[in-house]
Order: structure tokens, then sequence, then C-alpha cells
């Protein structure tokens, strides 16, 4: 029996682990980086060992380091949770030569799995379906389009979709360095890319005694950047048939490679064919909405499939339909860029919530931008997801710009709801789902907290008195709002001011009263779903920048120059010069104009703050 584990991981997925621990009466041991050292994972575990460092090649994915503080710890068990080493094989061995119990597959699965090529081979040969892979050298205009893949790792790193044959070298080279980069292995592999597909996986879990469970299916086709965004359980629309032929896969893959634990089995669905992706050889980020469904703990049963426990025969039958929603700190609006800073204040009530954030935290640039998981369940599909919409659109998220809005937009989208979605669903729809759309009395109201919170509206006179004013950014505009001091209270134009405090105002407009929850953190201000920027009288005057001057959008690593970039260089607007990772992503910083590259100041592997200047293009 386990007695105490550690989690080879940090953030959200080490709570959830933690959580079930608790539950189940084990001690549980976090280990944790230097940006990480007041994380809430740090502080709910029972224990914790510090990493030294802050980069995730440092720290979290440092197999030796993490064996010898769960050994300094007394535990004797390690999850491995989900990225960083969770799909090592060797990580897997050197826990189990330390001893301890490894919460995960064997290691020899794993390797099985970790290279897509070698995985297709493997899957070919047990008969499930696939697309197999082109050769690069082949390929040829009537191929297109086709999708260049890393061959290790996961989360869309190393993916680039090919439609121009003229472009297929590059793209090669870009994936292998991103590869190379997040995985220590630049290999990659070419297959054909199939438009308006579903991405479609089936949970299994597997014990030592020769059971298999396959739990229904998880639709996962809403995708940026070939990451998830939304995910689902059951998978909707499938047909019986299609059905019964994932679960088949799945479990064949399963068997094939003596696997034992929790793993998902991916497939592409284009109308009844099904084509297998890939296998994850560990727990997925969405295993929530399977949870929900079929009324299970995987944690749990992970920790007892390592401990020896036979499965039942048959798994336990599903209920309802449950939807779950990635909450990240991210602009869509801006290329889905990373944000930091302090998230004040998180609340999504009436659903599940995973985080690994608590109230007051820092988003630093070392991880990634995903702060929580909301997830609702339901009778019906219809009915979850209009829980699901309804709660974030409800929800407290102060701090950093966030997906909120995009989350609410896409569930209530007619193709989503309509069960009609596939992968290119924000190809399609992005611009409509991230049009801004802020309230537009809530700068009044922004405006008649801050004003009640300063003076308490005590300073009226007999006399008629001037017109207070303020003034906020909203969506990238600015707003001017004005409300006068009166015997009665504060006045504006246009409505009737019910009520006033710091953090509440009522408004009662065309007869109507609507409620304003305010607050406010430094210059910036939440009004239910809008956020503010309060604007000083007197705007300091801004850095004076070159035209044409390429500035870091966020704190980061450059990773890569274009190739053959100098200064001198002639660049076509909107050509990539200099690639940037922050927050476990790469963005590519472009040409703003043709011209000429007058000004050089990155250099891979150099580390940016923000707004730094990165080169200068100066325009034909």
């Amino acid at each position: 029996m386990i007695a105490s584990l550690l989690v080879a991981n940090r953030g959200e997925i080490a709570c959830r682990v933690f959580r079930t621990c608790h539950e189940l009466g084990i001690r549980t041991v976090a280990v944790y980086s230097d940006a990480d050292e007041n994380a809430l994972h740090t502080r709910v575990a029972d224990t914790a060992v510090r990493l030294p460092g802050a980069s995730p090649a440092e720290t979290y994915l440092r197999g030796e380091l993490i064996v010898k503080a769960a050994v300094a710890a007394g535990a004797d068990a390690v999850h491995p949770g989900y990225g960083f080493l969770s799909e090592n094989a060797d990580f897997g061995r050197a826990v189990i030569d330390a001893g301890l119990v490894w919460i995960g597959p064997p290691p020899e699965a794993i390797e099985a799995m970790a290279s897509k090529t070698r995985a297709k081979d493997l899957m070919s040969a047990a008969g499930v379906p696939l697309l197999a892979p082109l050769d690069p050298d082949a390929v040829t205009a009537a191929d297109l389009p086709v999708l260049v893949k890393a061959a290790a790792g996961g989360g869309g790193r190393g993916m680039r979709i090919v439609r121009e044959l003229t472009d297929l070298p590059s793209e090669l080279r870009a994936a292998s360095a991103e590869a190379e980069s997040a995985f220590g292995d630049g290999s990659v592999f070419v297959e054909p890319y199939v438009e308006r597909a579903r991405h479609v996986e089936v949970q299994i879990v597997a014990d030592g005694h020769g059971t298999v469970w396959a739990l229904g299916t998880r639709d996962c086709s809403l995708q940026r950047r070939h990451q998830k965004v939304i995910e689902e359980a059951p998978a909707p629309g499938l047909g019986p048939d299609t059905e019964q032929r994932l679960r088949s896969a799945a479990t064949a893959a399963a068997r094939t490679i003596a696997y034992t634990g929790a793993g998902t089995v991916e497939f592409l669905v284009s109308g009844d064919r099904v084509h297998f992706l890939e296998m994850n050889t560990r727990l997925q980020v969405e295993h929530p909405v399977t949870e929900a469904v079929f009324g299970i703990d995987l944690v749990a049963l992970q920790l007892r499939v390592a401990e020896g426990t036979a499965l039942d025969k048959d798994p336990p039958s599903p209920s309802g339909h449950a939807v779950e929603a990635r909450l990240y700190a991210e602009d869509p609006a801006e290329d889905w860029a990373p944000q930091t800073g302090t998230l004040h204040r998180l609340s999504v009530p009436g659903v599940r919530l995973d985080t690994g954030y608590g109230d007051g935290d820092t988003i630093g640039v070392h991880y990634d931008a995903m702060l929580a998981k909301a997830v609702a369940h339901a009778p019906t599909r219809a009915e979850a997801v209009r829980k699901l919409a309804g709660a974030l659109e409800r929800a407290t998220v102060h701090g950093p710009t966030t997906n909120r809005d995009l989350l609410v937009r896409s569930l209530r989208h007619e193709e989503f709801t309509t069960a009609r979605m596939d992968t290119a669903f924000y190809e399609r729809h992005l611009g409509e789902l991230t049009t801004p759309a802020p309230d537009p009395y809530a700068p009044l109201a922004a405006a008649l907290a801050d004003a009640h919170g300063r003076s308490r509206f005590g300073g009226w006179r007999n006399l008629p008195s001037q017109p207070q004013s303020r003034r906020y950014l909203v969506a990238g505009e600015e707003h001017e709002v004005h409300y006068r001091h009166t015997r009665r209270g504060p006045a504006a134009d246009g409505v009737h001011v019910v009520q006033v405090s710091p953090g509440l105002v009522v408004l009662e407009i065309g007869g109507v009263r609507r409620k304003f929850d305010v607050a406010r953190h430094g210059d910036r201000v939440h009004v239910n779903g809008t956020t503010l920027t309060a604007l000083p009288r007197f705007p300091a005057p801004e850095a004076d920048h070159a035209p044409g001057s390429l500035l870091a959008p966020m704190p980061g690593t450059v990773v890569r120059l274009a190739e053959g970039l100098t200064t001198g260089s002639a660049v076509e607007a909107g050509t990539p010069l200099v690639w940037l990772e922050a927050m476990k992503m790469e963005h590519r910083i472009t040409a703003p104009a043709a011209g000429t590259l007058t000004a050089l100041h990155a250099a891979p592997g150099q580390q940016v703050e923000m707004g730094a200047l990165l080169a200068v293009v100066e325009p034909l």
C-alpha cells in the first residue's frame, strides 16, 4: 500500500493528484522550482522539496533530482502528472530502480509509444487504422495539404500545416528546430492533413491482470495551435459503429504494448473514417470529463492499479454529458499571446474547477499559461454546455487578460451547440469570437465606484457643480465618462443611479435595474466581465522607438532567427524574423512592413523582457 507519494510536476495537475491522495489518506510531497516557491501545489502538499533553478530544464525535467527528492522526503511512490517527464521511459526506470512505485505504465510501453513514427508501425501491425506517413522528399502537390509533426513530445509543439509545396522545406526545418528545443529530439515526419476532421480520443485504464477498460470517447476538436481548448465526453454525433471501432482500436493499442494504468488513444475522425493519431501514455489534461460521466476518480484508479488491485471485469456505466474549458492567461485577439502578472481573484461558481493558482498568486513566464479547467456535468449535452457557458460568464477573473470571453462565445456558437465543430473551428471563427463587446455602462460604473471610494460623495454644494470626469481604456479604445455630485447623491445623464459603493453600483437604465460588481487592482478595473484600465489625468510620455521597431510582446527567450538574417537584409512585410519562446509556446515576431533590417538586437538563447527592442526594419 502506498503511504507517501511525490508528484513530479507542478501547478494544476499536482494539486489534482494531491486532492485524491488526501482523500485516500496518502501523504503528499511536492517539488518546486525557485519560481514556484510559493505556488499553490507547494502550499497544499504535506512536504515540499526545492529544485534549484527556474526553467524546466533546470528543475522539473531533471529526473535524477526528482528521484533524489522522493528518497529524501521518504516517499514510496512517484506520480509524473502530465507534461515534463510523464512520458519519459528513462525517468520511469529511474523511479523503479530507486525502489519506488511508478504511477504509470511500464517504461517499455512508454518507449513503444514515445516515437509517433514507431507507434504508427506498431499500430499498423495490430490492425489499427491510421494515416500512413509520407516521404518528405516524395511529397507532390497532389498530396497537399500535409502536416509536419514532431516524432517525440506533444502539446502541439513541432507541428506545421503545409499547403504550398515550396513551403515544405522551411517548415520541416522550423518544426525540427522547435521539436529539438522542446523535447531534445528534432525528428519530424510528414503525414496527410485531414481537413475538417474531428479530434476524438478514448480513455483507457488497464490493470496487471489482463483487464482493459475503454471508457467511452472524448471530443477535443476545438484547438488553438494544435492544443486543446474545449473538450467533452462523450464525443457527440458518432454512430454506434464508429464508437465501437474507436473502442476496439484503443483496446487493441493497449494490449499490443502490454499497457497498465491510465492512458489515452487519440484519433482523427472524418465522417465514418477513423485514423490513429497517437497514444498518450499518461493521464490527460481533459480526464475530468470522463470522470464526471463515469462517476470515477482516474487518479485513484491509477494508484490502485499500481498497488496491484484488479479492475472489475466491466467498467461502470456512463451517465449524462460533461464539458471542460481550459481557462488560459492569454489574449486570443493578439495571436494567443500569453499574459503574466498577478491573479488577484479566480472564482467560477457552480462547476468543478481544477486549478494550480490561488488568489494573489503570480502568473510567471516559465510555464504554460493555463490557469484552470472548468468542468460542467449535466443529464444532456445541451444542459452541460449551457451550464458551463453560464458559469464562465459569471466567473470572477481579476488579473491579466484571459480567454474567458472566447470560451463563452465558443460554447454558444451555433457550430458548437449543434456539434458540427472540427479542428479548424478557430481558423474560421476567431475574428468574430474575439471582436470586443464591452459593456457600455462599465466605465460609468467604474467611475462612480472609484469616486465613492475616494470622496464618499460628501463634497456636494448648494450651487450647481461642474461635472466630474474619468477616462478609461476599454478594448483598446478610450472612454471618458461624466457624473455630478448632487444633494441626493451621484447623478449621470441618461441613467438613474440607484446605489453606489466601492464594490457595487446599481443603475436603472430604461426602467431596468442592473448590478455592476466593481473591483480595482492598481490601474486595472474589473466591472462584471469587462476589464478597464484607468487612465491618468496627465499621461506619461511613451518611450521613443524608431518606426519599424520590433518589440518583444512578452518576456521570453529568443530561440532562433530567420535563416541568414543580418543587418542590411531585405525583408518582406509579414516575414517571421525572430522566434520567441514564452510559457511553453513559440511566438513569431514578423516584419511590420517591407524594407531593410537596419538593427538586430536579438540572438538565440537571449532572455528578453517585455518591450525589449529586438530589431528595426526601415520601411521602403
